[in-house]
């Protein structure tokens, strides 16, 4: 008589809810294992009479002298804990500048300049096809400078710029948070190509006269993920200077960095950046824990510029015709995940669920051990977080770290969104998509937030952090008035 087949393992049995049971099983494992414990010793007490069990207690009475001792080693090793455990850093609030309408660069528009400017035929119609392939849309905005035919890179209208976007975005901060100048005891600017003198620091210590003793720190040079790295900087002063104040400003400015010549691969930031800036104050003050939004937890910084290939792939410099700009190399996409890659491994142990990091372990042993043609396992990072913000550096970066995370459209809608709306803002892009998350209202308190930038170098950043409440809507920022109509969808090709 022929045997019945077996029935289809994927059909009879729900694998997912396998390994939601394998999940909850490792994450829990010490509480498990501690249960049957507690219940031995429960019922052996319920077994021993009045009598044994007095008689245990007078066999571990202690004598005066070593309750006191005791009271002693505990009272040290608490102070010694509390005195070198790090400071915890808040972000009390922050501020995204929101460019005036008047500085709109619609397609046609920015067709229309480019054919005016430009006497090559094939540059044109490549930026063209970038621009349509982009992932922006109609309502990204430049500096005035660059409105006029040709663009008056001048100083003063880069610092002019400057101006525009971090005092707007400070003044906003201030409001805010009632904020005052005397308050500020730490403050750490980044924009990475304009970088005149007096520094930028300075420029917001004399328009807001600051106090003498602010220590003032301007980074320069260091890219889109230099965001990141000015927060570092912030959470290690704070380490030193208890109940402290800093605050952040993270920009680019656009104007002096019009390329004017023909080479393709510097006309790319022509056509993805746009003007943007935002203020962040971080505090370790403990009062400020009640009214501060997030608590930062972590931050992972990976640098891969001792690889040639990687230091040369965002590089400035000049073309055959002397034009200045920024060439972008078509390694870039490749070499950003090498560093994502080893971002991810320092990260992962840090955030990931011990369930996911033994199933990474296991997979690694059994490349090395068995059979190195295995698919590496790619731990699923929404385990470890509700939300996620992607430099939206462009739309490759976001679709490559979509598909190589494995996240949902949800997860990186923040990060298209922003792109759509306000184009590439460099460092200060991860903080126009958190502004979009709170603003639809989907920030709850004990929400883990994970912000990831990509910069020249070349550097991979990431920053955790966690929602200490919830933030309720509506929200003030760059979003109030057009968070109704998005998302939108985004075609692949916009005809221009």
């Amino acid at each position: 008589m022929p045997r019945a087949p077996l029935p289809e393992f994927s059909s009879s049995v729900k694998l997912k809810y396998v390994k939601l049971g394998y999940q909850y099983l490792v994450n829990n494992f010490v509480t498990l294992l501690l249960i049957p414990v507690m219940a031995a010793v429960y019922l052996e007490l319920v077994r021993m009479g009045p009598e044994e069990i007095m008689g245990l207690w007078r066999s571990l009475r202690l004598d005066l002298i070593q309750i006191l001792c005791s009271f002693f080693v505990i009272i040290f090793a608490a102070t010694v804990y509390l005195t070198s455990r790090p400071q915890p850093v808040y972000l009390v609030d922050y501020a995204c500048f929101k460019p005036p309408t008047t500085c709109r660069v619609p397609f046609s528009t920015f067709m229309e300049h480019t054919r005016l400017i430009s006497s090559d035929e094939k540059s044109v119609r490549f930026q063209m096809r970038i621009l349509e392939r982009s992932g922006l849309g109609e309502e990204t905005c430049l500096p005035p400078a660059n409105h006029y035919i040709p663009p008056r890179p001048t100083m003063e209208a880069s610092r002019a710029e400057a101006q525009l976007v971090i005092f707007s975005a400070i003044d906003d901060l201030v409001r805010k948070t009632g904020l005052r100048p005397k308050d500020i005891d730490i403050l750490v600017v980044n924009c990475s190509l304009f970088s005149p003198t007096p520094s930028l620091s300075a420029m917001i210590i004399n328009k807001y006269k600051l106090r003498s003793n602010v220590r003032s720190f301007n980074l320069s040079g260091m890219g889109c993920s230099a965001g990141l790295i000015s927060v570092d900087l912030a959470r290690d002063l704070l380490q030193v200077h208890r109940s402290s104040n800093a605050l952040v400003i993270s920009t680019e400015i656009i104007t002096p960095n019009f390329y004017a010549g023909n080479q393709r691969s510097m006309l790319l930031p022509n056509c993805l950046f746009r003007m943007g800036a935002a203020a962040i104050l971080l505090s370790n003050r403990r009062r400020d824990a009640r009214r501060a939004k997030y608590r930062l937890v972590h931050v992972v910084r990976t640098h891969k510029g001792a690889d040639d290939r990687a230091y040369r792939c965002v590089y400035q410099e000049e073309d055959a015709e002397g034009h200045s700009g920024i060439s972008l190399s078509k390694d870039l996409m490749a070499i950003a995940g090498e560093a994502l890659k080893s971002n991810i491994t320092t990260i992962g142990p840090l955030v990931l669920p011990m369930s996911e990091q033994l199933l990474f372990f296991l997979t690694l042993v059994g490349r090395k051990l068995i059979n190195p043609k295995w698919k590496p396992y790619i731990p699923d990072f929404k385990l470890a977080f509700e939300h996620f913000c992607i430099h939206a550096g462009g739309r490759a970066v976001i679709d490559e770290l979509q598909k190589n995370l494995e996240l949902s459209a949800e997860h990186v809608e923040a990060s298209r969104m922003t792109l759509h709306r306000f184009g590439n803002t460099s460092s200060s892009s991860l903080w126009y998509e958190l502004n979009y998350i709170e603003s639809k209202g989907r920030m709850r308190r004990g929400d883990r937030v994970w912000q990831i930038g990509f910069g020249s170098g070349f550097k991979c950043n990431s920053a955790v952090w966690k929602c200490l409440r919830t933030v309720k809507t509506p929200v003030d920022g760059p979003w109030s008035d057009c968070i109704d109509r998005y998302p939108v969808d985004i075609p692949e090709v916009v005809k221009l």
